[in-house]
């Protein structure tokens, strides 16, 4: 079995951060493991407090793993302070790990910031460069660039120009707010476009999360950045229309709706 490492933030509601990578990642086919750098108290309608781990004990997780079973695919979602980024950078340049994805978290689907001002300028420095591909949306590409993105052009162009800071692949996602849900990547070579189904859903929690988990999950599958994004993209819309109900403000998505055996069977009533 392929083997794929989540490193991010907890969330107690469990429809997004490491919960909603681990549950994508085992429903792409991989074997997922975790590193946690932080703690939430949050649920679907906002977040409450976040505990940030020590750089040590961060560092500890990444050992841990990478020692025993080395992935071959790594995810990073939030990450919120400069010192545990220097980890990430350190530890995943030392044993030279592959197909990194990250998603640059930095306001949850709540609208809660979830990052300092000094560790985004951090993370463009020290994990931008490392990455395989980005996964930003629409506020996160804005700062990313420094450019402000209202149209197909200037997601493009936004796009280019992280590239040409970052050298690595840039997936800007549209979102249901710009181009009924169309992302491009820009892998330094060419610009190709995603079209996705506007799906009315008003539950998009973890929707960052997920797609890039399962982008990480199918390249450490063998497919290609572009493969690997298709399938992801087919994955998220799978899971958006399965049209799952829960909790009062943006709810989670379905990762299991493709799940069918012997032990998902419910009880006769």
């Amino acid at each position: 079995m392929h083997t794929c490492l989540t490193i991010a933030g907890s969330d107690s509601s469990g429809g997004a951060g490491i919960q909603a990578d681990l549950k994508t990642m085992t429903l792409n086919g991989v074997f997922a493991m975790s590193a946690i750098a932080a703690l939430t108290a949050q649920n679907t309608t906002g977040v409450r407090s976040v505990m940030n781990v020590t750089p040590q004990f961060l560092k500890d997780q990444i050992d841990m793993v990478f020692e025993d079973i080395p992935p071959e695919a790594v995810k990073i979602g939030m990450v919120s302070e400069s010192e545990l980024i220097h980890v990430i950078h350190e530890r995943l340049t030392f044993y030279h790990a592959k197909h990194i994805v990250l998603d640059p978290v930095m306001v949850a689907t709540s609208g809660a910031k979830l990052i300092s001002d000094d560790a985004i300028e951090t993370l463009i420095k020290e994990l931008l460069p490392l990455a395989e591909v980005i996964t930003p949306n629409i506020p996160e590409t804005e700062v990313l660039s420094g450019m402000k993105v209202e149209t197909a052009d200037d997601m493009v162009k936004a796009a280019k120009k992280i590239y040409e800071e970052s050298r690595c692949a840039v997936l800007v996602k549209g979102g249901h707010q710009h181009n009924d849900a169309n992302d491009v990547l820009f892998d330094g070579q060419t610009c190709h476009w995603f079209y996705g189904k506007r799906i009315d859903n008003p539950n998009t929690h973890g929707t960052g999360c997920t797609l890039s988990s399962a982008i990480a999950s199918n390249l450490a599958k063998g497919f290609d950045l572009e493969t690997s994004v298709k399938r992801a993209k087919d994955y998220i819309s799978g899971a958006l229309n399965a049209m799952l109900d829960l909790g009062q403000g943006s709810g989670p998505m379905n990762h299991a709706f493709d799940l069918k055996g012997e032990y998902v069977k419910e009880a006769k009533s």
